[in-house]
């Protein structure tokens, strides 16, 4: 395993600048810069509040020419987050390094790997987001919209060598997480209707088998089967686009952009406790 690496606002919108806070997003008319045209991704890096209130910086890419965005941030206790988001394939993937504690034994870092479908309008497109500039880079970003929390039961496993046929982003983001790559049947028969090859997918117990197994964190042995748990949040994100109106326009037209938050809950199995080692506390 590889350790982890680590223009004005229209004036047809007088509460533009209020709606945006400090951020300014020309998405139609903007300069073209690195990523707005180049073939290059457009990568903006913004200081954001995550959930408990504690500040990080989180980068984000957009690459127009690949129709994908992804995020990065790091979490307090060392744990690296990112989700890649393939408009193309409709797929999204979530991705954790979990750094381990060697005084227990445990490896350097664990990593996992949950791949989902990708709805439509749950973030920007790619192009939007390639031409996302802000005023004031030490200004700290919080999201406008919380969402709800989403409960996802992973009970399907995904062939890390022939994952490139769901997503091309899969084999560079999972990487470290060969053996640790879950998705969910629902999911699973979607992308099977839009021709992704069946041997891209792999079965797990079902889950009214895995429903028989204890919840890692209540403990037993170390190499029993268990059902194990993992939570991760988006502490912010260009979730909608804003649209104005204007006398000299007969459409509204695009203006800025509207941040949410979202966190999220994956329950799946694993062969062996000891590959849960985090979920713990009762």
């Amino acid at each position: 395993m590889r350790p982890p690496g680590s223009r004005g606002v229209p004036t047809a919108c007088p509460t533009l600048l209020l709606l945006l806070l400090p951020l300014l997003v020309p998405l139609l008319g903007a300069p073209r810069g690195v990523g707005a045209g180049t073939g290059a991704p457009a990568e903006l890096r913004v200081r954001v509040r995550l959930p408990d209130g504690q500040v990080t910086e989180e980068s984000l890419q957009a690459d127009s020419d690949a129709d994908s965005i992804s995020l990065e941030l790091r979490k307090p206790d060392g744990t690296l987050v990112s989700f890649t988001a393939d408009f193309k394939k409709d797929v999204k993937i979530f991705r954790a390094l979990i750094l381990g504690e060697l005084e227990k034994g445990q490896s350097q870092f664990q990593a996992l790997c949950f791949v989902t479908r990708l709805q439509h309008n749950e973030i920007i497109p790619s192009e939007a987001m390639a031409k996302l500039r802000q005023k004031n880079p030490r200004a700290v970003r919080q999201a406008e919209e919380v969402r709800g929390l989403e409960q996802l039961h992973m009970d399907v496993a995904v062939n890390f060598s022939q994952g490139g046929l769901l997503s091309p982003h899969l084999h560079n983001v999972c990487a470290e997480a060969v053996d640790a790559i879950y998705t969910r049947q629902e999911d699973v028969r979607f992308w099977l209707e839009q021709g992704v090859d069946s041997s891209v997918f792999e079965a797990l117990p079902k889950a009214s088998e895995q429903a028989e197994l204890p919840r890692c964190r209540q403990g037993g042995d170390w190499g029993k089967p268990c059902v194990c748990h993992y939570g991760l949040s988006l502490a912010w994100y260009p979730c909608m686009l804003k649209y104005c109106h204007s006398r000299d326009r007969p459409a509204p037209y695009k203006c800025g952009i509207r941040s949410c938050q979202k966190s999220y809950s994956f329950n799946f199995y694993v062969p062996q406790r000891q590959l849960c080692l985090w979920d713990e506390d009762p």
